[in-house]
């Protein structure tokens, strides 16, 4: 079973059992903050198992119907986990604004030992995760770190609640540690969402990419380019490559160099070059330019 298949199906083995745990223990000491995580760890879960099974099948290879193969299913996953989190997150919110106004009286002493355990829990599947490179590993990271950081911020209310009788603690906290984690997963979603419109991934910059290639010995310019990612991790390249007369004689040393760059410095494994002369140009890109889609060599010139 491939390492990243495991953390999750591990992560999520954690997060189920833990949730059961966590509805009990909220209804014993009667801490919003607690059912609140409960409620909110129940979507994890969800969201957890989701991504294993997304991330099994992510692992088939390509077949007539999926010439990229399976891959972007992990990506998918990504986005279910974070509109679950967003929509929990939500709720939480509007379930602790009521208790602003009227505070309740809760079992201190429960929550401060409820939240050792889950820091415990959570922390070992947030450390887990955290391990990975997939965008999917990083948004699940995201729903266990807020666990962390919410069983933390239990804790410390907890103790505060027992020595003084403030209550209101309790749902000032659920408010202020769910918005934290709601600004971070956010930016995650808007990754993922690029992703999905096959942009530019944030790792690469598309202006220090055309400067290495257009400064080799042989390349003229390079037009019509695309960088996208599959999932997160899988980057791909195409572009067409104008050569001048006497590269373009022998342009495989030439191609494998762009190649060799484009891993070694931008980390893009899959790349696909089109080459031409600076008489002939074709895409997108020299349609626009010149209608008539060529530029006619000196007479004097051989093709």
């Amino acid at each position: 079973m491939p390492e990243r298949e495991k953390r999750v199906g591990f992560a999520a083995f954690l997060n189920l059992a833990f949730t059961v745990l966590e509805i009990v223990g909220g209804l014993w000491t009667n801490s919003l903050a607690i059912l609140s995580d409960a409620l909110h760890d129940f979507g994890d879960s969800v969201a957890l198992l989701a991504s294993w099974i997304f991330e099994r099948e992510a692992k088939r290879s390509p077949d007539e119907n999926r010439t990229f193969g399976y891959q972007r299913l992990s990506l998918f996953s990504a986005l279910f986990s974070a509109s679950i989190l967003i929509g929990g997150s939500v709720v939480i919110i509007l379930q602790a604004i009521p208790r602003l106004l009227n505070p309740e009286t809760v079992n201190a002493t429960g929550m401060v030992g409820i939240a050792v355990i889950g820091i415990v829990f959570n922390g070992a599947g947030f450390l887990l995760l955290k391990k990975g490179e997939s965008l999917n590993e990083k948004v699940l990271s995201w729903h266990l770190l807020e666990d962390v950081l919410g069983w933390a911020g239990i804790l410390v209310g907890g103790v505060i609640i027992y020595y003084w009788q403030f209550y209101l603690l309790d749902p000032i906290m659920t408010i202020g540690l769910t918005a934290f984690i709601l600004y971070n997963v956010t930016k995650s979603l808007k990754e993922a969402i690029n992703i999905l419109l096959q942009g530019v991934p944030k790792h690469i910059n598309l202006e220090a990419v055309k400067a290495d290639i257009t400064a080799i010995e042989g390349v003229i310019e390079l037009h019509d380019i695309h960088i996208w990612s599959l999932e997160g991790e899988t980057d791909v390249f195409t572009a067409h490559i104008v050569m001048d007369d006497e590269t373009i004689k022998k342009p495989e040393p030439t191609m494998q160099l762009i190649k060799k760059i484009l891993m070694q410095k931008h980390h893009i494994e899959h790349s696909t070059l089109e080459v031409e002369t600076k008489y002939e140009c074709s895409g997108m890109v020299c349609t626009e330019r010149h209608p008539n889609n060529k530029k006619q060599p000196p007479e004097n010139s051989s093709s």
